[in-house]
């Protein structure tokens, strides 16, 4: 198969699809691997790295993405990328559809294959691809948090360690998932006071073990929710429904009874947000005020430490990726039960139930499809 690794367009988004490592092994299975020229310098892996492992490089992204069967991204194509989606393609990267109806509609009308690594899921319900970027963007979670709680930047100059003497920084959690639980230790060990809030009550006795008690549990309904913002310094929105638009928990009116200068982080944007007064930022300029507190909702947090990002991508991609190239797309699915979870359109047809849920679209069969 031939696979296009093209350079990522986002706003300041440094990751690659595939590492050096990555294409050595799709080579060894006997596939052509073209990487876009520069692509992977903002991970630091320059076109010999590739050219080393295997790779042909391309000057263009319209050669990249132009000779490809499969084509390997990080973030979703952006509407300067449409014109590169064509039938029979493979496109396989994250897409969060949920929230972006241009993309879908687009996918759609061009009949592209897509496989939505956020819904390649395994037979327990494990995100293995999603896993390893919700880990990240939650331990960033509480990086940016702290550093939007500063004075010179608008924020309340809160240290979430405190002092001898003063207080801790109040730090809530929404939602006990990857995301929540690394954002949830990074917060306690800078030495906050940490809060997780969660519906599953068998997910917040796990948190409770894996950190000895020093992170705080408390079911989250609508009330108990409002209160604990309301005595929140940082607030950090990591709420997953997979496939499916994020619902909206802290509304304006919670926004309005938090301190000044307090902050909200939304991890959740990529699929539409769990803050009401959310909108997608990017690292250009990544907050934004509303009556006085701080909103962060880069929609590619991962991007900012992109080697990182880059390697844990590919460790967690690489076999999926090999499968698609060695079987096909419809042979691969066949096989592998959670590929076909991931499946989220195929000539016009949409398969992601939650996308056509929260777009209001028609949603067919994968099964019949496969059968």
């Amino acid at each position: 198969m031939r696979i296009g690794v093209p350079t990522e367009v986002k706003d300041h988004e440094y990751r690659v699809a595939l590492t050096p490592a990555g294409v050595d092994t799709l080579v060894r299975h006997g596939h052509e691997v073209t990487v876009q020229a520069g692509a992977g310098l903002g991970a630091g892996i320059t076109d010999a790295d590739y050219l080393d492992a295997g790779a042909d490089i391309a000057a263009e992204a319209a050669s990249v993405w132009g000779d490809a069967e499969m084509i390997l991204k990080v973030k979703e194509p952006v509407p300067a990328e449409f014109g590169y989606l064509r039938e029979g393609l493979l496109l396989f990267t994250y897409l969060h559809l949920a929230a972006d109806r241009a993309l879908t509609e687009a996918l759609l009308a061009k009949r592209v294959t897509a496989v939505a690594y956020e819904t390649v899921a395994t037979d327990d319900g494990g995100l293995p691809l999603l896993a390893p970027m919700s880990e990240i963007a939650g331990r960033l979670g509480a990086q940016v948090g702290a550093d939007a709680l500063l004075a010179p930047g608008g924020g309340s100059g809160v240290l979430l360690g405190g002092a001898a003497g003063v207080r801790r920084g109040n730090v809530v959690v929404l939602g006990g998932g990857t995301a929540g639980l690394a954002a949830a230790r990074v917060a306690a060990g800078m030495g906050a006071d940490v809060t997780v809030m969660d519906v599953n009550p068998v997910r917040m006795r796990q948190i409770d073990e894996l950190t000895g008690g020093t992170v705080r549990t408390r079911f989250s309904t609508p009330l108990d929710v409002a209160g604990a913002v309301a005595d929140a310094d940082l607030v950090i929105g990591a709420v997953l429904v997979p496939g499916s638009r994020t619902p909206r928990l802290i509304t304006h009116a919670m926004v309005q009874a938090m301190r000044p200068g307090s902050v909200l982080v939304d991890i959740a944007i990529d699929q539409g947000g769990c803050f009401e007064d959310s909108h997608v930022t990017t690292h250009s300029e990544p907050t934004y005020e509303v009556d006085g507190k701080i909103f962060y909702a880069v929609g590619n947090m991962p991007g900012a430490v992109s080697y990182t990002s880059t390697y844990a991508l590919t460790n967690a991609t690489l076999p999926y990726a090999v499968a698609l190239a060695d079987n096909g797309w419809r042979d691969a699915c066949r096989q592998r039960s959670d590929l076909a979870r991931g499946l989220a359109t195929h000539a016009g047809a949409l398969y992601t139930d939650g996308v056509g849920q929260a777009l209001d679209l028609d949603v067919a069969d994968v099964v019949t499809l496969l059968a």
